[in-house]
């Protein structure tokens, strides 16, 4: 770009002068968007905000063993979550693409469609992503998502609410099982607790879509359609297209061409994962179990929940936790829902948490379910990552209205 396709804007303005000061000389400058000073405040903010955290963690844990946990939690991220994220979307993948070929996502669609409506404003055609992040892990969402045949039902506004919807039910088997399967020393029953808990994640699912859809409604309106010609009205509701060739050929095209779209995102959540989920397991989790630190993976300062054990006084009230370590569950789900519920068992044992935790902790760990670490690539695979913040927010506030409705609905449970 040359000089001469720079908007440059000088504003001159004499302003009222004291014969000792003289004219005063106002100049705004006014870059084209994209484009800042080559040299400008935010370079050193940034250096600085890099050098208190490096520095805080390095100083508590060692530089060598930051760098090496650094190193270390990525690559054990990269291998066995993000791998197996991966092998998850690939089979996902192929259902969707074989559900979606062979009329079931349509299926659904018709019958779910009063339901979803008045609960989430989307069509019922979402209940297969609930259902897909539910029986595996957020980003399984997105091979359906990339379906012409699933996006023939949304129209612009409603797609990027999918990433939420689908976060709010990640993982949901896994935990729920999981959390039913904890032996307690006291003889309690967690089934229940982890019952409450699925139908905290939906309150926070229908809390956290219902926001993100005032957002981007904001944005796209309400009247485009994602494929263009779709509509209730359209033939497009009341038909569907298929490929060419017999039931077997189609069997196997709509397969393979929906598991290579889950190994293409797949890829697309490496960075967000690894980046963002290290960082936040650094700030979640402590030192090794010898008390000392080695370097190994996912060892950290256990920031976060200092911080959480020092707002106690608000924590309580809202969820009821029975101890201050409770509070690192919930936080730990923000990176990674699988490294949470690891936490509870050693909690259960030592009686520090008990059914009403499980309750809560079911809920915040499946509508959060690592949010933080696929949000990001979540919505830039949707091609809106300008919606990133406010899908964010969005669903900040929906886990937290889960975790809430969890601690209310089993304290009245426990009432009857």
């Amino acid at each position: 770009m040359s000089i001469k396709n720079l908007n440059f804007k000088i504003l001159d303005k004499e302003a009222s002068a004291s014969p000792k000061q003289g004219p005063k000389i106002y100049k705004e400058r006014t870059l084209t968007p994209g484009l800042k000073k080559a040299i400008s405040l935010e370079a050193f903010v940034f250096i600085g905000l890099l050098a208190v955290f490096f520095g805080g963690v390095g100083h508590i844990m060692g530089g060598v063993n930051m760098m090496n946990t650094l190193m270390n939690t990525a690559y054990a991220l990269l291998m066995d979550t993000v791998f197996y994220i991966m092998g998850i979307a690939v089979l996902a993948g192929a259902v969707s693409g074989l559900m979606s070929e062979f009329g079931v996502v349509s299926l659904i669609n018709k019958a779910l469609s009063p339901l979803m409506k008045p609960m989430y404003d989307l069509p019922g055609a979402a209940t297969i992503g609930i259902v897909t992040c539910y029986m595996s892990d957020n980003p399984a969402i997105l091979t359906l998502a990339d379906d012409d045949g699933f996006r023939r039902y949304f129209k612009k506004y409603q797609l990027p609410a999918l990433t939420n919807i689908g976060t709010s039910f990640g993982m949901g088997l896994i935990i729920t099982t999981f959390m039913i399967g904890i032996p307690s020393p006291s003889g309690e029953n967690f089934g229940v607790a982890a019952l409450v808990g699925n139908i905290g994640a939906i309150i926070g699912s229908v809390v956290s879509a219902r926001l993100m859809l005032i957002q981007t409604a904001k944005v796209y309106g309400k009247e485009d359609w994602c494929i263009e010609g779709s509509g209730t009205d359209s033939m497009s509701m009341n038909f569907r297209t298929v490929r060419r060739g017999n039931a077997s050929s189609r069997f196997i095209e709509s397969m393979l061409a929906g598991g290579k779209v889950g190994v293409e995102m797949g890829m697309a959540i490496i960075p967000g994962v690894l980046i963002i989920c290290t960082v936040v397991l650094m700030l979640t989790n402590g030192p090794s179990e010898s008390g000392s630190y080695t370097g190994a993976a996912y060892e950290g300062v256990a920031l976060l929940p200092y911080l959480g054990e020092k707002l106690s006084f608000i924590l309580k009230p809202l969820f009821n936790f029975s101890s201050s370590q409770a509070i690192a569950v919930p936080i730990t789900a923000l990176g990674a829902a699988g490294a949470a519920i690891g936490l509870v068992p050693k909690m259960v044992q030592s009686g520090l948490v008990h059914a009403n935790d499980v309750a809560v902790f079911t809920a915040m760990c499946m509508c959060w379910s690592g949010y933080l670490s696929t949000h990001v690539a979540m919505m830039d695979s949707l091609k809106c990552p300008n919606l990133t913040n406010k899908a964010i927010l969005s669903h900040t506030i929906g886990g937290l209205c889960a975790g809430v409705s969890a601690n209310l609905l089993y304290r009245l449970i426990s009432l009857l």
